[in-house]
């Protein structure tokens, strides 16, 4: 069985393979907050196993098994955030720290449970797709809100990172996965953005337009 430490691993290089396209020992090392010998030792054994595709001097692979390892990782993590949220009342900002600590649990049947009382899902509380069974990933079709034109009508359907502090932010500015919005302008100064919500206007900056992900 594979280890936390393992598990971390999996999830890190899935998430930086599919930002980046490929994984470097120093992004997974800081990502990781370890240092990059001890990174390399790991990713020799991840490939020893068969999970990993390693070279000296070259990019990080996932293989196919390790893909579907960190996928379906990935898919307990999401399950309980969504669970979290739906059946206990949590909100999106604090549904994160719990989650890193029950996905580690080993138990498939209760995971495929929880999916089945929450009737299947496909999305996470954050909009990010959830692996199904056999650890496939659905492709989402939306850009960045800093990708859109001045007079577009959008709606919030994702983000492109969770952090607390940006779902915080986000909560007391009224914008949540689902929520309408049009772009009033555009500042060429800053690139910050002028967006009209339920009939009012606000201000958001670039950093943050750049991490909603709408349709």
């Amino acid at each position: 069985m594979a280890s936390q430490t393992v598990e971390n691993y999996l999830k890190a290089m899935f998430a930086l393979e599919d930002e980046h396209g490929n994984i470097s020992s120093v992004e997974l090392s800081s990502t990781l907050g370890v240092s990059k010998p001890t990174t390399n030792s790991m990713v020799k054994k991840l490939s020893e196993q068969g999970l990993v595709r390693y070279k000296r001097y070259k990019p990080i692979q996932l293989t196919e098994e390790g893909k579907k390892a960190a996928a379906l990782i990935i898919r307990k993590h999401r399950l309980t955030e969504m669970f979290l949220v739906k059946h206990m009342g949590f909100g999106w900002e604090d549904v994160h720290v719990i989650a890193e600590q029950v996905e580690h649990v080993k138990s498939k049947a209760f995971f495929d449970r929880m999916d089945e009382l929450m009737g299947f899902p496909h999305l996470d509380p954050h909009g990010s797709p959830i692996p199904d069974r056999e650890g496939k990933v659905q492709n989402l079709y939306s850009k960045a809100l800093s990708e859109c034109t001045v007079g577009q009508r959008v709606k919030l359907v994702g983000l492109a990172q969770s952090s607390s502090e940006l779902l915080e932010f986000l909560t007391r500015r009224g914008l949540v996965l689902g929520v309408g919005m049009e772009i009033i302008c555009r500042e060429e100064f800053d690139r910050s953005i002028t967006i009209k919500v339920a009939e009012e206007t606000q201000l958001i900056s670039e950093k943050v337009s750049k991490c909603l992900l709408v349709v």
